[in-house]
């Protein structure tokens, strides 16, 4: 008996390939976040240089994997940004939140030290934005985002 290809398996490559794509959308948005929020922190305070690169980021994010991840879903652009919108309101608390508890602790911290401890944040961040756009764009579940390794693994009986 042969084992089946990912071929056979149609959720699975379309799974596998969005989860290639998130991996290049994410890690581009964590690093051109980081990035952004570095440069904007010498000349603004840390709650606006977060904003500002949230908001940037969570737009072109959107439609990066609006347009390669999930490209040839029905839904539009408009819900889409609308679902990373709301997801927005929560990230900039969460990061926010980040980075004053760490100037709390480190006053004087450099910009870049600020941006070394948001990028776990920002990553965090770009995962649940993908889960998101899954269940509202791709039609997923969030159980198949998050078991995607061992679903491939379970042999179901060909009737």
């Amino acid at each position: 008996m042969r084992r089946p290809s990912a071929s056979d398996r149609p959720g699975h490559a379309t799974l596998t390939r969005q989860a290639g794509w998130f991996a290049v959308i994410g890690v581009a948005s964590t690093a051109g976040q980081a990035l952004l929020y570095w440069g904007l922190r010498h000349w603004s305070p840390p709650l606006v240089a977060n904003l500002a690169s949230l908001g940037v980021v969570t737009v072109l994010n959107t439609e990066a994997n609006r347009r390669l991840t999930f490209r040839g879903s029905p839904v539009r652009a408009v819900r889409a940004h609308l679902v990373a919108g709301v997801l927005f309101v929560l990230a900039y608390l969460v990061t926010s939140g980040a980075v004053l508890l760490f100037r709390h602790y480190r006053p004087t911290a450099s910009p870049a030290r600020e941006t070394l401890v948001l990028v776990p944040s920002f990553a965090l961040v770009t995962v649940v934005r993908f889960t998101l756009l899954r269940l509202v764009i791709g039609g997923g579940t969030g159980a198949d985002v998050l078991t995607h390794t061992c679903r491939h693994t379970v042999r179901r009986p060909r009737e």
